[in-house]
């Protein structure tokens, strides 16, 4: 008759332990470092894990192995409180293929009578791990990326169309820090677009209602209220505390400001456009090639470019645009997927057809081609020469 104490047994004979003081040693080479993995529960996680540690709870480790380690020749090394758990763990590896897998002897609890470091996870509170759950049971994103998301910092340029669905989707997001750069007040016009605001808050400073609706929406994140038009004057100390900038700006005055400020910067700069039924949307790297310059050398003249006040737009386009904005954020802040950058995003309402546009570098680009000095590129308001009156409604 098998009992688990025979059956632990049997299976120890047939799996390789590796002593804590080995594991240490692997852990500091750097080539053919194995993967180390804390089958423990989350509870128990949290109290403590050895620096470097890949933490999936023994239940999801055969769902997840493979995502995280896709090479079947990479050496893993699984661990448990005592050492018990990560032996079973071990046979279920086995049988999918992994040809290097090892149980640590003694557990953590072995690894820390050893005298060995471990440090504390820094984790999600009991309430964050249920409002965030279904992100972190994407292995893309997990605890980790969770965490990333709420230490990070994003800059809305306008709280208004493109303004109020990105910003909503990023505070959902559990996005830590989003600012919001605008000197306008609520207007009965707006809302037919501008989904932060409500008809009892007409008259209401925009940045106001922004973070009443989005502090309603998760009280995690801290709303940063810039009411103020950005300028040349203060563009760089807007956009530097943050992580990435969202242009949510509709003339062409501000973004060519915002595009020179976050190039002096390194800051990446998510840019999208609407104009009556259609959309625009790219990224900006941090690295700066292409820029909004390369796409747009110069501001045309007023009569050339109206704006929406004067030219209309449909009310959901801009949810469409903001909601691609918010992706592109999240996605830069996990460094996850591959980006805009370099291609432009054309949106057809009317059709329901997105193109795509091959942008490139433009060698003589005045703030981004060759032999540039970002550090030195001038700040210019160009409200003389760009559609809009100064005081402009964010789209």
């Amino acid at each position: 008759m098998v009992t688990f104490d025979t059956l632990l047994r049997e299976l120890r004979g047939k799996t390789s332990e590796i002593e804590p003081a080995g594991l240490e040693a692997a852990l500091r080479e750097p080539a053919g470092r194995p993967a180390l993995i804390d089958v423990r529960e989350p509870d128990e996680h949290a109290q403590g894990m050895i620096p470097g540690t890949l933490h999936i709870p023994r239940g999801y480790l055969e769902l997840r192995i493979e995502r995280n380690v896709p090479d079947r020749q990479t050496p893993v090394v699984l661990y448990c409180a005592s050492g018990t758990r990560s032996v079973l763990a071990a046979r279920s590896l086995t049988e999918l293929g992994y040809a290097h897998v090892s149980s640590l002897a003694g557990g953590f609890t072995g690894w820390k009578r050893a005298g060995l470091p471990w440090e504390q996870p820094i984790s999600l509170r009991p309430d964050q791990e249920t409002r965030y759950s279904r992100h972190t049971m994407l292995p893309e994103v997990g605890i980790a990326g969770q965490l990333k998301l709420l230490g990070a910092k994003v800059l809305c340029i306008g709280a208004g169309g493109l303004g109020s669905p990105s910003s909503m989707y990023l505070a959902a997001a559990g996005i830590g820090t989003i600012g919001v750069v605008d000197d306008d007040v609520v207007d009965a016009s707006n809302l037919q677009r501008q989904i932060l605001h409500g008809t009892d808050r007409v008259g209401i400073a925009k940045v106001e209602s922004a973070e009443t609706t989005l502090r309603a929406l998760n009280s995690d994140v801290r709303v940063d209220k810039h009411r103020t038009r950005i300028t040349s004057d203060n563009a760089l100390a807007l956009i530097a505390p943050y992580d990435v900038i969202i242009d949510g700006a509709d003339n062409f005055a501000t973004r060519y400001l915002v595009n020179d400020a976050a190039l002096r910067l390194g800051k990446p700069v998510i840019h999208a456009s609407i104009f009556r039924f259609e959309g625009q949307i790219t990224v900006f790297p941090a690295a700066g090639s292409p820029c909004y310059r390369c796409l747009f050398p110069r501001p045309p003249p007023a009569e050339d470019a109206p704006s929406c006040a004067e030219a209309g737009v449909l009310g959901v386009l801009p949810g469409i645009m903001g909601v691609l904005q918010a992706t592109e954020a999240i996605k830069l802040v996990l460094g996850l997927g591959e980006t805009l950058a370099g291609r432009l995003l054309v949106y057809d309402a009317i059709k329901t057809r997105f193109r795509e546009l091959k942008l490139r570098r433009d060698p003589s680009c005045p703030t981004c081609g060759d032999g540039v000095d970002r550090s030195q590129i001038p700040l210019i308001d160009y409200e003389q020469f760009c559609a809009g009156p100064r005081h402009v409604e964010r789209t």
